[in-house]
């Protein structure tokens, strides 16, 4: 096993020898590590080999160097045998060479003398050829300064682009060349400088221009549409023309006829029309579009020339603070707006691709947007019609305008409908300030026509028709009053006024009609109905003049279906149209009607208050004075005055006599219960402590009156006794304590059959308290009461046991 293990270990050693001998030195280093990972003592007997095998090669070098050793030693003999023959070689050499240096120095000489003859030769043809190649060079850049100092910048980018692409790489190697180079690029900014300081005044020219250019457009947009009028009038007649109409350089070719006069303006028109190519001078925008385009920086101008004129646009948008006073400020404004779209229409088609049609869209649609903000807010202000009718014009001049050049201007027409709701709502306010004027300047009394003429007159300016008026021998009177048919011219001036805004909107006559019908609708409910009813409500008007307009409010509302018929008229729409507006005016005149007939009611009633405020009752009396009270009578007799009045109230048909009759009738049964509850109230007036049987009696006389008033019918149409039961209430009272039947009183209390049903316990109560204190305070006076309570005590206790039983019933009435 031992001798195993050696044998082993020989052979790893041997192994381990041979990687070392046939390995790089920096991979020896694993090598050398197994020695020691083996078993004990490897590495000495490692070492061992080692030795061995170094001895081994010591002895085939030495063998190697004993066996070339001779032949060393040959070598290096021959070697020393050749330096001899080397040197006398050498000295033979450098005499031969010094030999053929002095017999060549001459041929020498005259070589290089031949030599800078042809260089010299060769120079001069060589300097002639450059410069056959630099004249050319010279001679444009000479011709580029000429052109540079002319203002012919086109022409010298040109020439540049020759020198840079031709002339210059052919002797580009030369200095002045290199600074030619070198100086064109700065000639180019400087002609771009110059092109652009030209663009700039350009820029600043035509917003300067941009108000004549646009006023030119607008007055040519203008004969354009008064010209198609024109011809729509004369269409049928079958003469045509064919005239020119020019904007911005297009023409428009249209058939149609024209008078002689107007042929003769036309005529003149064309000779006098002015295009923005006449009025702008677009010569500096070519000029630098083309300048930027040669030296490719077109892009740059484009931008920059979209730029500034976006900005120009804002700046034309801005309106003058005062815009609103006057319709020039307005006119200004249209027409810088279309003098700069006008512009940027013959850039567009001038030039090819400075502006789009996108750009141009975009610009316009952010103006539009502008502009109908301005247009609303300053509209807003105006509180002339007559201003806003001439905007309304000017905006549709202004729209047809920059339609002829391809904008949509929709919105607009969408805006003027705001702008008419603008135009009516100052229509309104005006003819608000016409019917106050008439009514104020009424007389409120029927018109008297005196002649068949003012008949006519009256008639031709108001709708009326009335057989039985028409029957009377003159003079004769109308039953309304002068404000009647000045109401109704007013109206229908307004529904002219409110067609002209309409005139040109380009709207079907359906929507004419419609917007027509709208607006005098507007008119009759809102400012008409308004003014009649301030005028009810105006204290200096009276029943008289109430009742009056009662009769002109039913005048008409009866000519509301002639306002219809003059509509109709205006706009040929049939009213049997699905979609026409009907008329309001019959309610607002229904409704005014009602405010008088309720303010009559009011002031009846107020008129009662006063006379009632005179009444100076002695309520402590012993008797009546025999007769009833003057301001009671004072009253009667103003209520018989009062409604004679209401005979006036129109009744030549049966529908108004039925309508009279009821406002009457209203009315009287309106003052005989407000009089009757005024007479009761005083009475029961808690300030009033106490009442003698003789006021009793004079109040007693008084209600008598009443109650003859009443059935004297002072307005008729009353069925049997109906006004007097306005006065049943005080009658039954009094009657009550006149016989006084309290037996009767509370033995019927609570059936339908009751001679005192209308006694209420409570007012009854209050009433006899009064009168029991006053009979208490008056024996007090006259010192016989003791004596009544001797003789009478029956009555005294037949008050005190009424009292407690009125009481009774007013405590079961509150539970």
């Amino acid at each position: 096993m031992a001798e195993n293990g050696t044998l082993e270990c020989i052979t790893e050693h041997e192994r381990i020898l041979q990687e070392i001998e046939s390995t790089d030195t920096a991979c020896v280093g694993p090598t050398l590590r197994s020695i020691y990972d083996d078993q004990p003592n490897a590495h000495k007997r490692f070492m061992e080999k080692l030795d061995a095998r170094i001895r081994n090669h010591d002895r085939e070098i030495e063998k190697m160097c004993n066996f070339h050793h001779q032949g060393f030693v040959d070598a290096i003999t021959e070697l020393l045998k050749v330096r001899a023959d080397a040197e006398k070689l050498m000295g033979q050499v450098t005499d031969t060479n010094r030999r053929l240096q002095d017999a060549g120095r001459e041929v020498t000489t005259q070589t290089e003398e031949v030599i800078r003859c042809r260089i010299q030769q060769r120079n001069m043809t060589t300097t002639v050829e450059k410069l056959q190649l630099c004249i050319p060079v010279l001679e444009m850049y000479s011709k580029l300064k000429e052109q540079l100092e002319s203002k012919r910048y086109y022409a010298a980018l040109k020439t540049m682009e020759q020198l840079e692409k031709v002339y210059i790489p052919r002797v580009s190697q030369y200095r002045f060349c290199q600074i030619m180079a070198e100086n064109l690029p700065r000639l180019r900014e400087e002609i771009k400088e110059i092109s652009m300081s030209d663009l700039k005044d350009f820029l600043e020219s035509i917003r300067k221009h941009s108000d004549k250019v646009g006023e030119t457009a607008m007055r040519q947009a203008q004969q354009h549409r008064t010209f198609h009028s024109a011809v729509a009038k004369q269409a049928s007649m079958g003469h045509y023309t064919k005239p020119v109409y020019s904007l911005n350089g297009r023409t428009h070719t249209h058939n149609g006829l024209m008078m002689d006069d107007d042929m003769g303006e036309e005529e003149e028109a064309d000779e006098e029309i002015l295009t923005a190519h006449d009025l702008v001078d677009f010569s500096p925008v070519y000029r630098c579009l083309h300048i930027y385009t040669v030296l490719g920086d077109r892009e740059t101008f484009e931008n920059y020339y979209r730029k500034q004129r976006k900005k120009q646009a804002r700046l034309v948008l801005q309106p003058q603070a005062n815009m609103h006073e006057t319709v020039e400020g307005y006119r200004r404004y249209f027409n810088q707006i279309v003098g700069f779209f006008v512009v940027e229409d013959h850039i567009l088609h001038a030039t090819r691709g400075l502006v789009t049609r996108a750009f141009t869209d975009e610009l316009w649609n952010m103006a539009l947007s502008k502009i109908i903000a301005v247009l609303r807010t300053h509209s807003s202000y105006c509180n002339d019609p007559d201003l806003v009718l001439e905007l309304k014009n000017l905006i549709v001049i202004f729209a047809d305008t920059l339609q002829d050049y391809g904008f949509l201007v929709n919105r607009l027409f969408d805006l003027l409908f705001e702008v008419r709701d603008q135009y009516n709502e100052t229509l309104l306010k005006k003819w608000a300030l016409v019917f106050r004027e008439i009514f104020e300047l009424d007389n409120y009394s029927p018109i008297p026509v005196e002649t068949e003429e003012e008949y006519k007159v009256v008639v031709s300016r108001f709708p009326f028709h009335d057989a039985e008026v028409e029957k009377q021998d003159f003079p004769k009177k109308l039953p309304m009053s002068q404000s009647v048919p000045q109401i109704y011219t007013q109206v229908k001036e307004f529904i002219y006024a409110s067609l002209k805004f309409s005139e040109s909107l380009h709207r079907s006559s359906t929507e004419i009609d419609d917007m027509l019908r709208k607006s005098t609708n507007l008119l009759l409910t809102r400012t008409l109905s308004g003014c009649l009813q301030n005028l009810i409500k105006k204290p200096h008007i009276g029943l008289t003049e109430l009742v009056q307009i009662i009769i002109n409010t039913t005048h008409l509302e009866q000519a509301c279906r002639y306002l219809e018929e003059f509509i109709t008229n205006i706009t040929n729409v049939s009213p049997e149209t699905v979609h026409t507006t009907r008329l309001y005016g019959l309610s607002t005149f229904k409704d005014a009607r009602h405010a008088a007939e309720g303010e009559i009611y009011t002031k009846l009633n107020q008129k009662i208050d006063e006379f009632i405020q005179l009444a100076d009752y002695e309520w402590g009396m012993a008797e009546s004075e025999g007769r009833a009270s003057g301001y009671l009578m004072d009253l009667i007799n103003f209520l018989r005055s009062t409604f004679q009045v209401f005979t006036h109230l129109p009744n030549n048909n049966n529908d108004h006599a039925s309508m009279s009759g009821k406002v009457a009738q209203t009315a009287c049964m309106s003052a005989c219960k407000h009089l009757s509850t005024s007479l009761m109230q005083m009475l029961l007036d808690t300030d009033l402590k106490q009442i003698s049987m003789g006021a009793i009696q004079q109040f007693n006389l008084d209600v008598i009156q009443c109650e003859l008033f009443a059935s004297s019918e002072p307005v008729p149409g009353f069925q049997g006794d109906t006004l007097q039961l306005a006065f049943i209430d005080l009658r039954q009272l009094l009657d009550l304590f006149m016989v006084w039947d309290w037996s009767t009183y509370l033995a019927d209390y609570g059936q339908p059959t009751s001679k005192y049903l209308r006694v209420n316990p409570a007012t009854a109560l209050a009433l006899l308290e009064k009168v029991y204190r006053g009979m208490k305070d008056t024996s007090k006076k006259n010192n016989i009461f003791s004596q009544f309570r001797k003789n009478d005590r029956d009555k005294q206790k037949l008050i005190e046991t009424v009292v407690r039983q009125l009481r009774s019933l007013v405590n079961g009435m509150s539970s």
